[in-house]
């Protein structure tokens, strides 16, 4: 028992050690550290997406209460090695003064706890189990912790390490298994940046408006200026900096004009020439594109990205409309063919449409134009469905089946609600003469687009 004592007790005094849990809320400053010997200042952690660099950047206000500006950086410029370096050390001591205490004292507890049940257990075998888990618990703790109290986590380690040594012995077991823990080492801690004071942060603005361009270069420059204005007499060169960088947004907005235009006008000219399947025409236009680009200084990459993805499209577009076109000159004849052999039967149905439209408002025709309709209509659907034609002409000729269909039955229902006087059956009429209309229209409006040549969508 006096054993397990002395380990709580190394335990409680270690619990004990370091300062109080900090409640600052205060949020931490990083540093990108530029291969150029430049320095940022990024409020709050930075991410790395693909070839940049996002942070945020203060641009004026209170030093408590600065204005933050989202921008990036193109992370080949940056000295990562510096930089993480910093980077460790600053989430490190940012941990110690917060959690830190807090997450160590929430560790020793669990060892104390085990400890605890593991001196009253009556069973060695799970007494020893739960000792291992609880090693392997600590000897990851470090690494998971930013290496925090890694001098302490080895102490409690011995600690176990005894207390595990001790329960093999107890168990009678003769060999014994060396755990060796790689610990997660504590960084070299570098003083914490500091909110950088309006020089520093004018300096800043104009140094990552430098390695920018476009919006983003305008939006920067724009800060720039506001911080300028704010700042006042304070900055010596203020003047200077204010023409440099109204100089500059002037430049990027004609810069931008020019691109717009360019991708304006050689897009209107890939629609018309995609309109008339010109694949050629298209393929020149996209050729011109880089040159275009060095005419502008390549300054905008991402509007030609954009623009040759555009053109592409519109490629693809014409090459689709190309085949399209030689499809129906292929198909030309059959088209005609077709048109002859159906055109009798969609006449008929065509100068009936205002007996099937009076049927359809439940208010005619006369009986006598309705018995003649019956007879018009009788034994069509049949004619048309023992009609041979291509798979390409299934689905229209299927319409102009439909139609004819539907308005011999709504003639016929017509007829029998008329014999019977029976609102019922006028209602089904109605609703086949109906349908009857529609699949006519949508007959008529494909058939005359098989006989035009196709168009771009």
């Amino acid at each position: 028992m006096k054993y397990w004592l002395r380990i709580f007790g190394v335990l409680v005094c270690l619990a004990g050690l370091g300062r109080p849990a900090s409640a600052g809320t205060d949020v931490t400053l990083f540093r990108l550290y530029m291969l150029d010997g430049s320095v940022l200042t990024s409020y709050g952690e930075f991410a790395r997406v693909n070839d940049r660099v996002v942070f945020s950047m203060p641009v004026g206000g209170k030093p408590d209460d600065p204005r933050i500006q989202v921008t990036s950086i193109q992370a080949s410029l940056v000295d990562w090695l510096r930089t993480e370096k910093y980077t460790a050390s600053a989430r490190y001591q940012r941990y110690a003064e917060t959690r830190g205490e807090e997450d160590f004292r929430i560790l020793s507890n669990e060892v104390a706890l085990a400890l605890n049940d593991i001196a009253l257990s009556s069973n060695r075998e799970q007494a020893l189990a739960l000792a291992e888990k609880t090693r392997r618990m600590v000897a990851d703790w470090p690494r998971t912790h930013y290496g925090y109290r890694q001098n302490d986590v080895r102490e409690i380690l011995s600690v176990l390490d005894q207390a595990i040594s001790s329960l093999r012995a107890a168990s009678g077991a003769t060999s014994f298994e060396l755990s060796l823990v790689a610990m997660a080492e504590a960084p070299e801690l570098e003083p914490l940046a500091t909110m950088p004071n309006t020089r520093e942060q004018l300096d800043q603005i104009f140094y990552v408006a430098s390695k920018s361009r476009g919006a983003e270069r305008v939006s920067l420059l724009q800060s720039g200026l506001a911080l300028l204005a704010e700042a006042g007499a304070t900055i010596s060169d203020a003047a200077e900096l204010r023409r440099s960088a109204e100089r500059q947004i002037r430049e990027e907005l004609a810069i931008d004009r020019k691109y717009q235009s360019l991708s304006k006008k050689m897009v209107s000219q890939a629609k018309a020439a995609a309109s008339r399947a010109s694949i050629t025409q298209i393929e020149r236009l996209i050729s011109r594109i880089p040159k275009e680009d060095a005419k502008l200084g390549q300054q905008r990459p991402e509007v030609i990205e954009a623009l040759n993805d555009t053109m592409q499209s519109q490629l693809f577009a014409a090459r689709r409309l190309r085949l399209q076109r030689d499809q129906w000159l292929l198909r030309q004849s059959a088209y005609r063919e077709y048109q002859k052999s159906v055109g009798s039967s969609l006449l008929l149905l065509v100068k009936n449409q205002n007996a099937l439209e009076a049927i359809r408002r439940l208010e005619g025709p006369p009986p006598d134009r309705l018995i003649e309709l019956r007879h018009q209509l009788s034994g069509g659907a049949a004619r048309l469905e023992r009609m041979r034609t291509p798979d390409y002409l299934q689905q229209t000729h299927e319409l102009l089946v439909g139609a004819w269909r539907f308005a011999e039955n709504a003639a016929r229902a017509r007829f029998e609600a008329i014999e019977q006087a029976n609102a019922a059956a006028a209602w089904e009429a109605s609703s086949a003469a109906a349908g009857a209309l529609m699949m006519l229209s949508r007959a008529q409006a494909e058939i005359r687009s098989l006989l035009e040549p196709p168009r771009l969508q």
